[in-house]
């Protein structure tokens, strides 16, 4: 009996890290004939788990969704990564998940063995969350955007511009980026008839859902380097391309993802995409990334530039004077 069940627990480990199995390679993993696989998937759906099966061929096996979560088989590396994670959540950007996380993160350090329990105190005794000073989202409204985008189901919602001024946005959601602050929805925004990005804090009620749409091929190759260009330097009213004398890996060391976008040019150049609400911050943002650089565009940088150069010898000019 004792075999049995802990060949059960390692069906339903192996159902949770695969999504589909033939009964050729459960068989294999389990070292059972195909009998005795059989009757184990009867055992486990005598246990409330939802186990589907196709015969044939290409016939196999898929755990599927239930009444009830079936518990969760995590080898160590997994157990800390939730562990973290749950403490992240409790401290992070996402509104109403902060009691449940440490609800969880409660229940999973009880059975935790210790040298576990010792990694992940190491981690948490060293780890000190800045407290989120800036506007949270609600889990619910993720969760519901999520799965429109899932499903590719066109959505409806009251929007709050940058401006504070209010809209009706009809989109078609594709994905949510997360900035590390900031949630983003990508959308194709059927009335402007172009792909936009929604910051989720901003939506002012839960969305509805509608009809379904088609997927569209993502805009710039991907979704995430879409949100990059769109809040690093495309809303600003100053927008410059500026050529770094460094190379791509040390330019992305001391210029963060958000601050614009790098493209590398060679083995020792790169090419800045970025953007500011002033020329003034453009200049200065520039001269203190530590690296040469040439003004490509546009011009009235680069004749703001000369005037503070020009500005800034005159200081050192009359500092030097008697």
């Amino acid at each position: 009996m004792l075999e049995t069940s802990a060949r059960l627990l390692r069906l339903l480990s192996l159902f949770q890290a695969q999504r589909y199995w033939s009964g050729a390679e459960l068989s294999e993993r389990l070292e059972v004939t195909a009998r005795t696989l059989r009757r184990d998937v009867d055992r486990l759906r005598s246990l409330g788990y939802p186990v589907n099966s196709t015969s044939g061929i290409a016939g196999g096996y898929q755990l599927g969704a239930g009444a009830t979560l079936p518990p969760l088989l995590l080898d160590d590396d997994e157990a800390v990564a939730v562990a973290v994670g749950l403490r992240t959540a409790a401290s992070g950007t996402v509104s109403g998940i902060e009691e449940a996380s440490v609800r969880v993160l409660s229940k999973l350090e009880q059975v935790l063995p210790s040298r576990l329990r010792n990694r992940i105190a190491a981690l948490h005794a060293f780890i000190v969350p800045l407290t989120n000073t800036g506007p949270t989202v609600d889990a619910g409204m993720l969760s519901a955007i999520a799965a429109a985008c899932r499903d590719n189901e066109k959505l409806r919602f009251h929007y709050k511009s940058r401006d504070g001024g209010p809209s009706v946005r009809d989109v078609e959601p594709h994905r949510m980026v997360h900035t590390g602050r900031r949630w983003y929805l990508v959308a194709w925004d059927l009335g402007r008839k172009n792909w936009r990005t929604f910051r989720v804090d901003r939506i002012e009620s839960k969305p509805s859902s509608g009809s379904r749409f088609t997927p569209r091929t993502p805009p710039d190759g991907d979704f995430a380097t879409y949100v990059k260009r769109s809040i690093s330097y495309a809303p600003y009213p100053h927008q410059a391309k500026v050529v770094l004398r460094a190379s791509f890996e040390a330019a992305a060391e001391r210029i963060p993802s958000m601050a614009g976008i790098l493209e590398a040019i060679d083995d020792h150049t790169c090419l800045l995409h970025t953007g500011a609400c002033s020329l003034d911050t453009l200049s200065v943002y520039l001269s203190l990334t530590g690296f040469d650089f040439e003004v490509r565009e546009p011009p009235e940088l680069i004749e703001r530039i000369r005037e503070l150069a020009e500005r800034f010898s005159r200081a050192i000019g009359h500092t030097a004077s008697p």
